[in-house]
């Protein structure tokens, strides 16, 4: 099925706009949960490559370690540990082993999650406990884990990656009640701790092309291409779309910004383009 553009008569978006890489965070420590795929990979590899000293976290070590190792041979520094983050001493024990060698955590972003797709009719308690467990417990294990370090230094990066689903309906119930929750625990870790010169801001993402699409791409693989026709940009996201976001916030160039929630989505939420024409007709293009 063809991508249809929201403006009739116009070529829909594949580009990604590229990125000049500028040292913001030299000398900085960063962790990144999840990092061994996906949004967290990409997130890691462009702290890494504007100076940071990234940990890659994950519960897949192989995969961490290969991302850790592409970020050293790209001229970075990067270490690969292994983590549930639902685990209490899992969290605290990576924490430590991060801390002997790289420093105190400057930057911590919770990307791990996990999905279960059930409705919510059929979604077993087993399900709904483990994706708020990562999803959201994990992300308050890991903050609890650094804020100390934070609070005494006087600064600190607390950085959540939500999504689209914490806001508005598209699905995937467990996930995006636990979703929804990380956006209260990001304003209220901001609020807390803003005074100690600690930051705490969301991202929600809407569709990212990320493999965990490959197994519904093997059954349907005109998926994304359905998908890309609800976003008024034309096109769904990238992991560097997203990398860019959390850069930015991560760095001093947000420093007044906290408490916030950062929609980086090609317009989806704003509004439903293919609907409006529906109802009101093309959209004029002069």
């Amino acid at each position: 099925m063809p991508v249809r553009s929201p403006v009739p008569g116009q070529p829909v978006r594949t580009d990604v706009v590229p990125v000049t890489s500028q040292a913001r965070f030299d000398g900085a420590v960063a962790l990144v949960t999840g990092a061994a795929s996906g949004i967290g990979t990409a997130i890691a590899t462009r702290l890494a490559a504007e100076g940071a000293s990234v940990c890659i976290a994950d519960r897949d070590l192989p995969g961490a370690s290969r991302v850790a190792a592409a970020i050293c041979a790209a001229g970075g520094k990067a270490v690969a540990e292994p983590v549930d983050v639902a685990d209490r001493r899992a969290v605290e024990a990576c924490l430590d082993r991060v801390k002997a060698g790289l420093g105190p955590v400057d930057v911590l972003v919770n990307n791990a999650a996990v999905v279960s797709s059930t409705d919510l009719k059929n979604l077993t308690e087993e399900e709904w406990d483990r994706d708020l467990a990562v999803c959201l417990k994990g992300a308050f294990l890991c903050a609890k884990a650094v804020l100390p370090d934070m609070l005494q230094r006087r600064k600190g990066v607390l950085l959540n990656i939500g999504s689209v689903n914490g806001s508005h309906f598209y699905g995937d119930d467990a996930y995006s009640a636990a979703k929804a929750g990380l956006v209260s625990l990001t304003r209220s870790l901001a609020v807390r701790y803003g005074a100690y010169g600690v930051r705490a801001n969301l991202i929600a993402p809407g569709t990212v092309r990320t493999p965990a699409w490959d197994e519904r791409l093997r059954r349907d693989p005109d998926l994304l291409q359905t998908l890309a026709q609800w976003y008024p940009l034309g096109r769904l996201g990238t992991v560097e779309d997203i990398a860019a976001a959390a850069a930015f916030l991560a760095s001093d160039e947000a420093s007044w910004i906290t408490g916030t929630t950062l929609t980086v989505d090609g317009g989806l939420v704003a509004g439903n383009a293919v609907m409006a024409q529906h109802i009101l007709g093309p959209f004029p293009t002069e």
